[in-house]
């Protein structure tokens, strides 16, 4: 003769299948004990009997005049895999190599292996690439996001990874939607910084070139204009020029609209070492001096900054140092789901070659040098 399933298992079996659904999760509070009788329609006995085997099965905590909260995380019954996957938008340029070699030394130092891929800044490859982290079974995730400045279609497949219970940590930039960690330069302070160093040079009319579907280009924009204001300076939007990923290879296409929009400007400050690179470019095949008739900084103090055929004065981002860290911090999340992994690094400006010391009696500026080339 079949036993029937005693009620109080109804509610134990309802409780785990929910944690393994991730409709609850890590630190959830569970409904009250009245609330609890009502939904399955059971005694308040009945309630805490299951709740009593739950807390057994470390599924459950009561926490006195608080609730009773959910403790089971599944990253605790997961089987280490040893593995980390890196997402990073490109490998072998730019800043990316000095992050992922310092990454991948620190992992290998600690007995794990890296499960890298790269994404080109593309959402469509963001995705797969963070299925394949979650079929592959790694036991942290370190992610670069893909145009972090814009609406992400991906942010489902973040839940899911947050409700698995695997550790994620995003590096250089964050979803704002997400509360992952992060470990990244500080971008507005780093904008705030470059600004203020043009102003002790003696520049008031000062541009900006910055990257609009990265979160960092409007991080390091926000910090541009608190300086700007701080220092009572107004704004002219003419001077601002937004591109995307899209555009960067395309912008010494039309020298004559970049030039045209820096009309007035003696200084400006550049989203990163690579669009620094190219504005110096653009500016010398205009005949346009720099720093002699514009000045420049630029913001990572990347090889591209050194070896520019003008060396750009830059804020420091500490790349190797933010790789150490965010692989150090996967490995310490792992371990602790509590640790505060979230770093951001405070700018350092490195001074080379092209930015002009403004005489107080200078005023010729740049929309009187422009027009004379």
């Amino acid at each position: 003769m079949a036993h029937s399933v005693p009620k109080y298992m109804f509610l134990v079996n309802w409780v785990k299948d929910q944690i393994a659904q991730g409709e609850l999760k890590y630190g959830d509070k569970l409904y009250s004990e009245n609330e609890l009788c009502s939904i399955f329609g059971i005694s308040r006995q009945t309630v805490r009997q299951a709740i009593g085997i739950l807390e057994q099965e470390k599924y459950l905590e009561r926490h006195r005049g608080s609730g009773t909260f959910i403790v089971f995380n599944q990253s605790d019954h997961r089987v280490p895999t040893k593995k980390i996957g890196v997402i990073s938008t490109y490998v072998g340029e730019y800043i990316f190599t000095n992050i992922l070699r310092s990454i991948e030394s620190v992992l290998a130092n600690n007995g794990y292996t890296m499960q890298l891929t790269f994404t080109h800044n593309k959402i469509e490859n963001e995705r797969r690439a963070l299925q394949t982290m979650l079929d592959s079974d790694v036991d942290g995730i370190i992610v670069e996001p893909t145009k972090s400045g814009l609406p992400n279609p991906n942010i489902s497949m973040y839940h899911d990874i947050m409700h698995r219970g695997i550790p994620l940590i995003f590096f250089n930039a964050a979803y704002p939607e997400e509360s992952f960690p992060v470990v990244s330069l500080n971008d507005t302070a780093a904008g705030a910084l470059a600004v203020n160093y043009l102003i002790r040079a003696g520049h008031q009319k000062i541009g900006g070139l910055f990257q609009s579907d990265d979160i960092q280009g409007r991080l390091r924009y926000s910090g541009f204009l608190q300086a700007l204001m701080k220092a009572n300076i107004s704004l002219n939007g003419e001077n601002i020029i937004w591109y995307t990923t899209e555009d960067i290879e395309d912008l010494p296409l039309y020298p004559e609209r970049i030039i045209k929009r820096l009309i007035g400007c003696t200084g400006v400050v550049c989203y990163n070492d690579q669009i620094g690179a190219k504005l110096v470019k653009i500016l010398r095949q205009a005949g346009i001096a720099v720093p002699e008739q514009i000045s420049i900084v630029s913001i990572d103090n990347s090889d591209i900054a050194s070896m520019c055929e003008v060396p750009l004065t830059s804020i420091a981002n500490p790349v190797n140092l933010l790789g150490e860290t965010v692989a150090q911090n996967i490995l310490t999340l792992i371990q602790n789901p509590h640790f505060d992994a979230g770093v951001q690094f405070v700018p350092e400006i490195v001074e080379r070659d092209s930015v002009k010391k403004l005489a107080v009696s200078d005023s010729q500026d740049s929309s009187q040098i422009f027009s004379n080339n």
